[in-house]
């Protein structure tokens, strides 16, 4: 089982992605993102390695964190990562708390024991819209990505650290609302 730390949209905001989800899904073999049972979200790491307890991989988010805020963070672009299968994904703009806290994740935890795509050489914040685009459907699910001319804005407000598969939560935080 893998443990994965992140941080969460529970915010109302976070219907905006849900509805790319649903769009996204008429490219999929089978919707993914909404059978996870988990809100949209920026995954910081991926432990396989047996070593990396949830203790660790929590106080290490944790300490990464350190006590600021939720995170507005938008996105004008979807893009995608080739697969097999191709996977569409909403682009944030800079944001240089998820920089930095990746950056923190990274020195806390050794690399090497992070799966690939989530070290720091490869690591790009991405917020997922879905995994299983069928073969059929890749050109339209491509062409989808690249006629997107929105603009979206989600709070971030909760950080965690779940399990999967199935995903579970093993523990999480709602990041304070700053004083303004």
């Amino acid at each position: 089982m893998a443990l994965a730390i992140n941080i969460r949209s529970d915010h109302s905001s976070a219907e905006r992605i849900e509805a790319l989800w649903d769009e996204v899904a008429a490219f999929e073999s089978q919707p993914s993102m909404r059978g996870l049972g988990y809100r949209p979200h920026f995954t910081f790491a991926i432990y396989d390695a047996p070593e990396i307890t949830a203790k660790t991989a929590w106080e290490t988010m944790l300490r990464a964190v350190g006590g600021e805020g939720p995170l507005q963070v938008a996105f004008r672009r979807i893009c995608w990562f080739a697969g097999p299968p191709p996977v569409l994904w909403a682009e944030p703009e800079f944001d240089e708390t998820l920089v930095r806290w990746h950056a923190s994740i990274s020195a806390a935890i050794d690399p090497a024991l992070c799966r690939l795509h989530y070290r720091p050489e490869n690591w790009r914040p991405h917020c997922t819209l879905g995994t299983q685009i069928a073969d059929a459907k890749r050109d339209d699910a491509i062409a989808f990505a690249q006629s997107f001319s929105g603009s979206i804005s989600v709070l971030f407000d909760v950080v965690d650290c779940v399990s999967f598969p199935p995903v579970r939560v093993v523990a999480e935080q709602r990041l304070p609302v700053r004083a303004p």
